[in-house]
């Protein structure tokens, strides 16, 4: 029986079809031969030991050091992997939380035991790297060293670094004390849903509140919800103060010249590209007012508030598709990719690498896990009424393909694709879906849907992160400067941002100023504007794909074949997209501006 004929109770992990749940067994054939492989990296952690104070001596020591450690990182990714997969089945299953726990126990040993690498390899004179560096011996972990090796002068002397590491529990306080506020001491009572049910309100639920088609739901919420910030406004912003603080002593410390330029080392991404984006989304807001004047218009209202932008203008539309109907829609929209993107992705979404539907206890929501050894697996919580289970399908199977094609065409140490370019793959494949069916329908509400939920997609992902990139680069530019860091400054400079990013026919209501305080992102600065690039990226390429031929096909697949073997600059420019440049920007809200105009057309 297929699990969307299943109506009524969640089932059990227990009564879930086979064919519905992944096959896991490409990672474990089971829970035993995960047991003898703990063991076995358990038991080979001392040989870390006799690597120590020996890397400076030959090419040949560091190789087998490298290989060694490599070997190890990659058997601890298929243990930690499996069971974290075990666990997301069922939280409540005590078994796989245990296994959790083992790994993590075993890893952290493994981790400490293999702590001294990275600085013993800094501490190894410039000229003798150089001459390490052009050995055969060290040819495949080149790369892998020079990006080391790029960090020497953020590095400093042992007692230094040994001090900084001490601090790392201290430094991670700020985080933990907004989560445990924001997530388990506010309460915000309970809401009427348009059903008249009572439904307590929460983070989680507070969104799906703010899509209610009853606007007195949604107002309630919004309201409602914000009183608690207001209640702890002045401890939320000393918790992300401190966070901020943080981000700039240890730029500091590390002589970087500022906290952004030390967020933006590790990818080697220039500052032009994080300046490009608030400049050029900056110069594209206009036709983020004229969105936000349309759909006040569209939606009949006399004020838009922020509570009025998440709903879908139309949101009745119909939708019932089946999963081997959905994965044939995903699968034909994907056909530009060619027959082996296709073929591969049919062969795993019709057979074991999906754990499809819900049931009691498993993981909310939607990810992707992909890993060098095994299947890149995919968990979903389908329903087949919810049309945009159809995006989530084919935005996971995007992450799905690029981790498939890296481990399939690079060495373990270069397969792994950086945050930066993640979301290119997954947000790319919505792009192709998108285009497949506007093309494919001739019902104009459709079409009107489908425009809208695009212009939403890009206003949450290019401008709304983009405002809070911007966000972030003031903050952290005030403590930098000396300026104190306080409520009122802070609500001071996020309702101006508020103010340039929604433009003068929007409503803001008080409260909304904090929201600053509630952003979890914001506690791992410089981090959002990935989303951002990403997605403009995504447009840019997906467009190349669509109007070209097998040159920008085959350039697309390199892409996804590349892992980390570049710099993510320069694998997207040799995709086709310079990041450096704001065109991709550009392009993006040119795009969003025409999908502007079509829905005026069909409302």
């Amino acid at each position: 029986m297929s699990m969307d004929t299943v109506k009524g109770r969640v089932p059990n992990r227990d009564e879930v079809p086979e064919e519905d749940r992944w096959d896991l067994s490409s990672l474990y054939e089971s829970d035993q031969a995960w047991e003898e492989d703990l063991r076995r990296f358990e038991s080979r952690i001392a040989e870390y030991g006799q690597f120590r104070g020996q890397l400076g001596e030959a090419p040949e020591t560091l190789r087998r050091c490298l290989e060694f450690d490599l070997e190890m990182e990659r058997l601890a990714e298929r243990l930690g992997t499996y069971a974290f997969l075990k666990s997301a089945e069922d939280q409540a299953n005590p078994t796989y939380q245990a296994l959790v726990a083992r790994f993590q126990s075993v890893a952290v040993r493994a981790s400490q035991a293999a702590s001294f690498i990275r600085p013993e390899i800094l501490s190894i004179a410039q000229e003798t790297m150089d001459q390490f560096l052009a050995s055969a011996a060290l040819e495949p972990y080149r790369l892998l060293l020079q990006r080391i090796i790029r960090y020497r002068e953020h590095t400093l002397s042992d007692a230094e670094e040994a001090l900084l590491a001490m601090q790392g529990e201290m430094a991670a306080t700020p985080s933990k004390a907004f989560r445990q506020l924001s997530d388990a001491d506010l309460r915000f009572g309970v809401v009427r849903n348009e059903q008249g049910e009572e439904v307590e309100l929460t983070n989680a639920t507070f969104q799906q509140f703010l899509v209610s088609p009853a606007r007195d739901v949604r107002r309630t919420a919004f309201h409602q919800y914000y009183a608690q910030f207001e209640a702890h406004k002045n401890t939320l912003a000393a918790t992300l103060a401190g966070s901020i603080h943080t981000d700039v002593y240890y730029a500091r410390a590390r002589k970087y010249p500022s906290s952004l330029d030390a967020a933006l080392f590790p990818d080697n991404v220039p500052r032009s590209v994080y300046e490009n984006l608030i400049s050029t989304v900056h110069r594209h807001l206009p036709t983020v007012y004229r969105y936000f004047d349309l759909r006040k218009q569209k939606m009949g209202l006399d004020a838009i508030h922020h509570y009025d932008t998440y709903v879908p203008i139309l949101a009745d539309i119909e939708f019932n598709k089946s999963w081997e109907e959905a994965v044939d829609l995903v699968l034909e929209s994907l056909r530009p990719l060619g027959d082996e993107y296709c073929r591969v992705l049919g062969e795993g979404l019709r057979g074991r690498w999906c754990d499809r539907y819900p049931n009691r206890g498993k993981q909310s929501g939607a990810f992707s896990c992909g890993t060098y050894d095994g299947d890149p697996y995919i968990l979903m919580n389908y329903k087949p009424t919810v049309l945009n289970e159809l995006f989530t399908l084919t935005h996971e199977a995007g992450h799905s393909m690029h981790s498939f094609f890296s481990s399939q065409h690079q060495p373990f140490q270069y397969y792994n694709y950086t945050i930066f370019v993640a979301e290119v793959a997954s947000t790319f494949n919505e792009q192709l879906l998108t285009h497949y069916l506007l093309n494919t329908t001739s019902d104009e509400r459709l079409k009107a849907y489908l425009i809208g939920h695009e212009i939403d997609s890009i206003r949450a992902t290019i401008v709304r992160q983009t405002m809070f990139a911007e966000f972030e680069k003031l903050t952290h530019e005030m403590a930098e400067s000396g300026q104190p860091l306080t409520i009122e400054t802070f609500r001071q400079t996020y309702h101006q941002l508020l103010e340039q990013y929604f433009g003068p026919n929007f409503t803001l209501d008080p409260e909304l100023d904090l929201e600053c305080l509630r952003i979890p992102h914001f506690y791992r600065a410089f981090y959002v504007y990935k989303y951002a690039t990403g997605l403009a990226a995504a447009i840019a390429l997906s467009r190349r794909v669509l109007d070209g031929g097998q040159e920008e096909l085959a350039a697309y697949l390199e892409f996804l074949k590349g892992g980390c073997s570049k710099d993510p600059l320069d694998l997207l420019r040799d995709a086709g997209v310079d990041m450096t440049q704001p065109e991709p920007i550009d392009t993006a809200l040119q795009y969003f501006a025409q999908l502007v105009d079509q829905l005026d057309k069909y409302l």
